[in-house]
């Protein structure tokens, strides 16, 4: 009788290559090529970013599947990352959550300890505030895109430092190229300032979109408060939902250039000083 011979297919190793000086702010930085050995087994559940409930959605055109696929692809790729410190005491990564495809992504700073532990961003009181302003605009988390700067939990909860935020950089970057949205909504200091390429804190620009250049295409960038600093000072909130509410004039807006970055001035607005978590 004959027996059926089942071939093993070894997992390809993710990036381990050292990271390049962070691009200039709006360029997508090259990846690193992957392992020559192409053997080591990816560490941690891969999450992958689609929400895990929920009616089926329509089928998708032939370039949309394309590109679900090559975010799926990446998200196992960035799975097994080692470039920073930080992945020695992570639970896993946290790539993002939410439509593939989706107009509007949210980037946040980090993942905390709920989110260390279940793989999804803003699973915490901070996410459910957040579920509760898309709830405000007539949106629901399957219809938008969440992730983080960085990838993995810093311990504590501590602000990531300039060197993790510059490992996690290039996969940010090829993120957002591969889901190309309308509108980034950053979500605190260290998103803002990471994706503006601007030290200019979040107390200053919230509110205020502007157009950015990033990889291959212009998008609309909004920096917003965090939604947990509406959790440690409930005034803000009322900040938080009046900015919010622009959003969906924000995304019905056509998407422009962006204007070329001006010379850095001599006397340059210092940058602000860092506060915890980088919510303000």
């Amino acid at each position: 009788m004959d027996q059926a011979v089942a071939a093993a297919v070894p997992v390809a190793a993710a990036d381990r290559t050292p990271s390049p000086a962070t691009a200039a702010a709006g360029q997508s930085p090259a990846l690193p090529p992957p392992d020559a050995a192409g053997s080591t087994v990816l560490s941690g559940p891969v999450r992958l970013s689609t929400v895990p409930f929920g009616p089926a959605p329509p089928a998708a055109p032939e370039d949309a599947r394309t590109q679900l696929t090559e975010l799926e692809a990446f998200a196992r790729q960035v799975a097994g990352c080692t470039r920073c410190r930080l992945h020695e005491g992570r639970t896993q990564v946290v790539f993002g959550v939410g439509d593939p495809h989706a107009d509007l992504m949210f980037i946040g700073e980090a993942p905390g300890f709920h989110e260390d532990k279940q793989g999804y961003p803003f699973v915490g009181q901070a996410g459910k505030l957040l579920d509760k302003l898309l709830a405000g605009i007539g949106l629901e988390r399957s219809q938008v895109y969440i992730a983080n700067v960085i990838k993995c939990r810093p311990p504590g909860n501590r602000d990531p430092v300039p060197d993790e935020k510059e490992a996690c950089e290039p996969y940010l970057f090829r993120q957002v190229e591969l889901i190309r949205p309308k509108v980034i909504a950053t979500l605190g200091n260290h998103a803002t300032k990471q994706l503006s390429g601007k030290e200019t804190g979040i107390t200053r620009v919230h509110g205020q979109e502007q157009q950015i250049h990033v990889g291959s295409f212009d998008v609309l960038l909004y920096p917003l408060y965090h939604p947990a600093a509406a959790l440690y000072t409930p005034a803000m909130l009322t900040v938080l939902e009046q900015d919010f509410a622009r959003l969906p004039e924000l995304l019905g807006r056509p998407v422009a250039a962006a204007e070329p970055a001006a010379p850095q001035l001599a006397a340059a607005v210092a940058a602000e000083p860092a506060v915890q978590l980088g919510l303000f």
